[in-house]
């Protein structure tokens, strides 16, 4: 939140000075308001106008006094002027442990285009408003209330020209982004669509379904993979998709502490039946339970996320709740945990405690060629690949989607090679 707007320029006859603030005596006291200031302006005179050499070259910050100055000081130089040149900054004060960042194109806009309304008509220099008073008092008024309250201004200037500011919010960057993982969209990003978009943009939106990975989605876009990196890290900054795991019948769940909170709320439990079970009338969710047609309730479906847990995979939970299961989307039961963040996937990883594979003995060799399907190596070649994946910090997701082989074969080669502590945490 802005704190003040000050214009300060360089006097002939008195130096630098703040010639018009907004709040009135937030830079310099004033008789007529004898509040006291959130700075004092001499002390920092010549860091609000510097030597001209370091006009013109970007943003210069100050911090005083518990608070952070952003100013972008400009310096014209002409003939016209009394020695030649006139000097001026508009500065933005705001608390000195603020977020900034957002305010520095606002400074570097607001300076610009006075240096060039100053350049064709010498807007500010013939202005002989008193200070705190006129049209540019004015200006940098409506400036603060609005950026403060609706985060942008449309304020007209004359006849000509407009100012136009705009206050972009600034997220923090997105977490690392790697082939395995799914994005699933958090609006309709159908709507966002625009002609200037991206190619690679374009390709990759009909593909973000929740279901499709990373690097699958580029395989179904027919697109460059760190170009589909690149775009689906844009959507994560601007918080239009999330990051899931692959989701497969062999994968683990469990709860977290947050689970309380789910039991606690209806609300939430009633979310989550219409988002795991939808009607197809869109009407309240009514999930039929047995002959009578009963509803199910929160409590059921607490129940069925307590009881999963670590050593239980997807297919065998399946296999204990096959009567209720059949009537859910249990893609979505499972998503709809993790996004509340009262369930977390228990990943596998493998870890080697002999650097070579073991081969197969004759014996072993043939029953396992007798075996449909089965991944015999015939050498130590193929599973050079494979390698460097078993230091254990490597979760099997990432390796089946990295050799593009699935759990099953994945299981298999890491039998093959012999001595492989498979971790799950």
């Amino acid at each position: 939140m802005l704190k003040a707007i000050f214009l300060a320029i360089f006097d002939v006859n008195e130096g630098p000075k703040v010639l018009h603030q907004v709040p009135t005596s937030s830079i310099t006291a004033s008789p007529s308001t004898p509040s006291i200031p959130l700075l004092h302006s001499p002390p920092i005179a010549n860091t609000l106008i510097p030597h001209p050499t370091l006009c013109n070259n970007g943003l210069l910050q100050l911090t005083t006094a518990h608070h952070r100055i952003l100013s972008y000081p400009q310096c014209i130089s002409s003939p016209s002027y009394p020695r030649n040149a006139y000097t001026f900054n508009f500065c933005l004060v705001l608390a000195e442990d603020a977020d900034f960042s957002s305010y520095i194109s606002v400074v570097r806009k607001l300076n610009t285009l006075f240096r060039t309304l100053e350049e064709q008509s010498q807007f500010l220099s013939k202005d002989d408003s008193k200070p705190d008073t006129g049209k540019i008092y004015a200006l940098c008024e409506i400036l603060l209330e609005d950026l403060n309250n609706y985060s942008e201004a449309m304020i007209p200037i004359d006849d000509s020209n407009t100012l136009n500011i705009k206050l972009f919010p600034t997220y923090p960057p997105p977490p690392p982004l790697y082939a395995h993982q799914v994005p699933l969209s958090t609006v309709r990003l159908e709507d966002l669509v625009d002609e200037n978009w991206d190619l690679t943009m374009l390709r990759i939106l009909p593909h973000i379904n929740g279901i499709n990975s990373v690097k699958q989605i580029s395989i179904l876009a027919d697109a460059d993979f760190k170009l589909v990196k690149k775009a689906i890290r844009h959507l994560l900054y601007y918080g239009c998709v999330l990051l899931l795991d692959v989701f497969s019948f062999s994968a683990i769940y469990a709860c977290t502490a947050e689970i309380s909170e789910f039991v606690e709320s209806e609300e939430t439990q009633e979310e989550c039946a219409r988002y795991v079970a939808p009607r197809e009338d869109n009407a309240a969710f009514a999930l039929p339970k047995g002959d009578e047609g009963e509803m199910i309730s929160g409590t059921e479906l607490a129940e069925l996320y307590l009881s999963l847990r670590q050593g239980l995979s997807v297919r065998n939970w399946c296999y204990d709740h096959e009567d209720v299961v059949s009537k859910i989307d249990l893609r979505r039961f499972i998503t709809f945990g993790v996004i509340k963040g009262f369930l977390y996937r228990v990943h596998k990883y493998a870890f080697a405690t002999s650097k070579k594979r073991r081969k197969l003995t004759k014996d072993e060799l043939q029953n396992e060629l007798r075996k449909p399907k089965v991944y015999v190596p015939k050498d130590e070649e193929p599973d050079r690949k494979l390698e460097k994946y078993l230091d254990g910090t490597h979760c099997f997701d990432e390796i089946c989607t990295d050799l593009m082989i699935s759990e099953k074969e994945l299981n298999q080669r890491l039998k093959a090679w012999g001595d492989v502590q498979i971790i799950c945490r």
